[in-house]
C-alpha cells in the first residue's frame, strides 16, 4: 500500500518536471510542438542525461523513464 502511494507521488513529480523540460525546450525551439513526439522525446532524455535543467534527486527520478516511456506521457497530455 505505501508502495503503491510512494509510485504514485514520483509518477506525479515526473510529469511535473517533464512539463517544465517541455516548457524550457518550447522557450528554446518555438518549433519544438510541430516535431514528432518521438523526437521530442529525445531531445527530453537527452537534456535529462545532461544534467543541465535538472538537480541530483530530479534527474534520479527521471532516470527510470527511457525514450519510449516519455513518448507515452506526452501522447496523454
Amino acid at each position: 500500500m505505501l508502495q503503491d502511494k510512494k509510485s504514485e507521488t514520483d509518477g506525479e513529480r515526473q510529469k511535473v518536471l517533464l512539463r517544465r523540460v517541455v516548457a524550457e525546450l518550447s522557450a528554446e525551439d518555438p518549433t519544438l510542438y510541430y516535431q514528432p513526439t518521438s523526437q521530442v522525446a529525445r531531445r527530453i532524455r537527452q537534456r535529462i542525461e545532461d544534467g543541465d535543467a535538472l538537480n541530483l534527486d530530479e534527474r534520479k527520478l527521471m532516470a527510470r523513464l527511457d525514450t519510449r516511456d516519455i513518448e507515452i506521457l506526452l501522447s496523454l497530455h
